[in-house]
């Protein structure tokens, strides 16, 4: 007895024309993804010479490569992110909310998760990296990519609110302001080194929503 076809080949022809279409497109952008972020970490050569501006362009912001895991003095603080926002609820007054630690939720979401999202373990780290490379201690844009930063920064963060039912009821997010709290890391007791375990916080200045928060920037 002749056995049933499976998988692709139980396919109709037009289904499987379509079919092979998906798979070639699938593995066109993954090809195009990794050859991009090859030559993103790439030194400088001929391609990103002729090329840089698109190559930034697929990467920033969303899959921009960190390497301080490798660098000869790693990340020694604790740093949440953390947001406070300003709701102008159904009835048509206006509330502050107190302050949200973003990254405290990113870490229950982690905790004991042996297969963790990516979104969960870098997304909102990597916005708060990007804005403070591209902007001073008084938060000034130092850069061409700060109006970037912010707008994906906001947009990371308005996001959370609402999933987190902030807007539940008809509210509206109006403003957002975000601030860092940083905590050094405890040395190990047989260092002598000496560090203050006091939290020092960077607060950012109130940014306003546009009705479409995740197109927008800065206003």
């Amino acid at each position: 007895m002749r056995e049933p076809r499976a998988g692709v080949a139980a396919l109709s022809p037009r289904y499987q024309v379509c079919a092979a279409l998906a798979i070639a497109v699938v593995a066109v952008a993954v090809c195009l993804h990794v050859g991009m972020v090859f030559l993103h970490v790439a030194p400088s050569n001929t391609v990103t010479k002729a090329h840089g501006k698109a190559i930034d362009d697929w990467i920033y912001p969303e899959f921009e490569q960190n390497w301080k895991l490798f660098a000869p003095n790693p990340l020694q603080q604790n740093i949440a992110v953390q947001v406070r926002a300003q709701v102008r609820t159904a009835d048509g007054g206006s509330r502050t909310t107190g302050w949200y630690d973003l990254s405290a939720q990113d870490g229950r979401a982690i905790d004991a998760n042996l297969v963790p999202s990516h979104t969960q373990q870098n997304e909102l780290r990597r916005a708060w990296d990007f804005f403070t490379a591209t902007h001073d201690n008084d938060n000034r844009s130092v850069g061409v990519r700060g109006a970037l930063a912010e707008t994906y920064l906001r947009r990371i963060v308005v996001l959370r609110l609402e999933r987190g039912g902030l807007t539940a009821g008809g509210g509206v997010v109006e403003r957002v302001q975000v601030r860092s709290r940083t905590i050094n890391v405890t040395p190990p007791k047989w260092s002598t080194e000496k560090v203050s375990t006091s939290p020092v916080y960077r607060e950012l200045s109130w940014w306003s929503v546009p009705d479409r928060a995740i197109d927008g920037g800065t206003r």
